[in-house]
């Protein structure tokens, strides 16, 4: 998995989020709340990434931001540094309305903004890609997606005692070029020791499912896809919310594991 795709994946799966047994993308908005998280990502014992995330979510709106750094061996073949954001509405539901991110090492300073018209992702790119993919994802399969900090916002609030009802379904992702599939399975629990948690956990399968926006070369091959993601999911906050704690995925370097060295979840001052 080439590391554009597993930075857009993690993006899509580190942070809080929503889902129930349906594939619907709607989600109850969680009572008021900070959240800060930091994750690092390794192969074997060999630093490979740095991920920040912090959001707010108050009774009319939400909004995060997440930074993606390689680091030590990973940094030696990808000099990704993405800075993404994301603005949308909490009421009674997590809508987004803004989302926008930056390789600040691309070098092409290009901008990639995701506006929510009627529910339809719709990029608005600067400078524009040189191609939209072969095909390109057309507004049907927009219509409904959500940007990929919002995936991350899907993944976690359900206030439920059943394992099943917190990774169930599909959340449909656009990036602002790619569209594609997370399809979520329940595989179990496991007692999880980080340094933000220990525990019981949720185990996650995360399926990265490929639709529209691919370029050929950009395309994941089978065997970037065969093997599900696979995330814990802990709770915090009296059971309000489920963060991710560990991440499993491969790489082109390997298998990366992707563990919360802090976690902080604090009830909004009124």
């Amino acid at each position: 998995m080439r590391f554009p795709i597993l930075a857009a994946t993690v993006f899509a799966l580190a942070s809080v989020g929503v889902s129930n047994a349906t594939d619907s993308v709607d989600a109850p908005a969680p009572p008021p709340m900070n959240i800060n998280i930091s994750y690092a990502g390794s192969v074997i014992i060999f630093r490979v990434a740095n991920i920040q995330l912090t959001g707010q979510i108050t009774d009319s709106s939400y909004g995060a931001n997440a930074r993606f750094t390689t680091a030590g061996l990973a940094a030696l073949f990808s000099d990704a540094d993405i800075e993404a954001g994301i603005s949308g509405y909490a009421d009674g539901a997590l809508r987004p309305w803004r989302y926008q991110h930056l390789n600040h090492s691309s070098g092409s300073g290009r901008i990639v903004g995701i506006d929510f018209p009627q529910g339809i992702a719709t990029a608005d790119v600067v400078p524009p890609f040189g191609s939209m993919g072969e095909p390109p994802a057309n507004e049907g399969q927009r219509d409904g997606a959500v940007d990929p900090i919002s995936a991350l916002l899907r993944l976690g609030l359900m206030q439920s005692s059943d394992p099943g009802e917190l990774c169930s379904g599909r959340i449909p992702v656009f990036d602002g070029k790619a569209r594609y599939d997370l399809r979520l399975n329940v595989a179990g629990s496991n007692t999880i020791r980080t340094r933000a948690y220990r525990g019981e956990a949720v185990r996650c399968h995360a399926f990265y499912e490929p639709i529209a926006g691919y370029d050929p070369e950009d395309l994941p091959s089978e065997s970037d896809i065969a093997e599900p993601i696979v995330l814990w999911l802990a709770p915090f906050a009296d059971g309000e919310i489920h963060l991710p704690v560990r991440i499993r995925t491969n790489s082109g370097f390997g298998a990366i594991t992707i563990e919360a060295r802090s976690i902080s979840v604090d009830a909004v001052a009124e």
